[in-house]
């Protein structure tokens, strides 16, 4: 079943349904006058009871055939039971039928309004009672004859027709609630995957407040950054395409969880590059968003390291990651119609961030000069010279980030050596305690067979010096 048809409501029927005949004590309220009069032959009591009683009851009828129960309804079908059993001055078995009618209307009544009806209906019956006493001036006796057990049969008959259409309503309602569970099911099954492809940014916000999405943008300064894989382009002339795929797939992995970590707004994704920014739609300030956005890609060229050792281990040699980063005002926010948007930056400070990275070398960070003065203070750079970019009539003032473990010397967490035939690369932060023993025992068989090696080669070393 598609999500369409799936999503789609209940049809006009279902949803416009109305209960054409929910007071069918009514029925047995006019069958009860009707017996009544019959029984008394017609006295001028029993008519004036008839009279009183039929003309609303028909109205009552009329009205329900086309509107859903009110509590003026409700409260006008108690009043007439309570002074049909008032009338009769409680006659035992034809009271205790009508009370039990008045009993159901009541438990089929909002709780607020039910504490109202027990009160209308013990006032009026009294009160017809009264009448009835002093009009008549005798007991009236309604044991006698069918008028009681047949009011009383039609009673228990309309008890269990309440009942059986209260279970009806259940069953609908609660196959109404299971497609409804089933829809829900769907809409948040559906809306989960389209998050995906939206930063949560940007949905969060929307989904917290129900905000109205339109298009608009603003000028904001942020930190940018563009970064890309070097020497994938000419990777990919070699290898298959579902190969080519693996390794983008696990480099981009890899650098979301690590953008999301540090709260980035991850923009997009071009080819083997992505496009971060910091400032909005969350700023902690312009100077920390630097810092963030230095330290995020700092973070991005450890995880190449390792990732670099993986694809060597398969037999893909030389991918590095490049990145440019720089600091400025963009705009920032919706573009695109209402019928189709995207939440991006545009502005120059993009493009220069785009051009750091392009002429940034192998594992390079590359930072503007505004960014430079925001992070000078925390992380060590290197100026890298100034450059003439496209589309900038200005040079631009470049400046490398060092890695900050590399003069750590023995409290780095890093170890990374790379000669022809060797290769060393030991990330202590991702080590597990109990990793420990067979790293060492690996790195002790390792050097046995340096060892070893290097012993075979010193005699034909010393023979080709003779």
């Amino acid at each position: 079943m598609s999500f369409s048809v799936r999503l789609k409501s209940p049809t006009s029927s279902e949803n416009n349904e109305v209960s054409r005949f929910d007071y069918p004590e009514i029925l047995v309220l006019l069958l009860t006058v009707v017996l009544v009069a019959v029984h008394f032959e017609f006295d001028s009591t029993s008519m004036a009871l008839l009279a009183i009683v039929c003309l609303p009851s028909l109205m009552i009828l009329i009205y329900n055939y086309q509107h859903q129960p009110r509590f003026w309804t409700s409260n006008i079908v108690v009043v007439l039971l309570s002074t049909v059993i008032g009338s009769m001055q409680f006659c035992t078995v034809l009271s205790l039928s009508l009370t039990l009618l008045i009993g159901i209307r009541i438990i089929l009544s909002d709780p607020e309004n039910r504490l109202k009806l027990i009160m209308i209906s013990a006032i009026t019956a009294m009160m017809f009672y009264y009448v009835s006493i002093t009009l008549s001036r005798e007991v009236m006796d309604c044991n006698e004859g069918l008028l009681s057990p047949t009011i009383l049969l039609a009673s228990i008959v309309t008890i269990f027709w309440q009942f059986w259409n209260v279970y009806h309503k259940y069953l609908n309602h609660k196959k109404t609630a299971k497609q409804a569970k089933g829809r829900l099911n769907t809409m948040v099954s559906v809306i989960s995957k389209l998050t995906r492809f939206i930063p949560p940014q940007v949905w969060q916000p929307i989904v917290k407040s129900d905000s109205v999405v339109h298009v608009n943008n603003k000028r904001a300064k942020l930190t940018i950054m563009f970064s890309d894989i070097a020497g994938f382009t000419e990777l990919s002339d070699s290898l298959s395409s579902d190969n080519l795929a693996d390794i983008l797939n696990t480099y981009m992995k890899c650098m979301t969880i690590i953008a999301n970590r540090h709260g980035a707004m991850l923009d997009k994704f071009v080819g083997d590059g992505m496009v971060c920014f910091f400032g909005e739609p969350n700023s902690r300030g312009t100077r920390q968003d630097a810092l963030d956005c230095v330290a995020m890609a700092i973070d991005m060229r450890r995880e190449m390291r390792s990732l670099r050792q993986e694809w060597r281990l398969m037999g893909f040699e030389g991918l590095y990651v490049r990145i440019g980063i720089t600091t400025g005002y963009c705009h920032v926010g919706n573009f695109g119609s209402n019928n189709r948007m995207s939440y991006t930056i545009i502005g120059k400070e993009a493009n220069l961030a785009s051009r750091l990275e392009s002429i940034a070398g192998k594992g390079d960070i590359l930072i503007s000069q505004r960014t430079y003065d925001y992070v000078c203070h925390d992380y060590e750079c290197e100026y890298a010279g100034t450059y003439q970019l496209k589309g900038f009539d200005s040079s631009i003032n470049a400046w490398q980030v060092l890695d900050p473990d590399a003069n750590k010397g023995r409290l780095s967490k890093w170890v990374d050596h790379t000669l022809p035939g060797f290769n060393l690369h030991l990330n202590f932060k991702d080590m597990q305690n109990y990793d420990y023993k067979e790293i060492k025992n690996k790195l002790n068989f390792a050097l046995e067979r340096i060892e070893k090696e290097e012993k075979i080669m010193a005699p034909d070393k010393e023979g080709k010096g003779k």
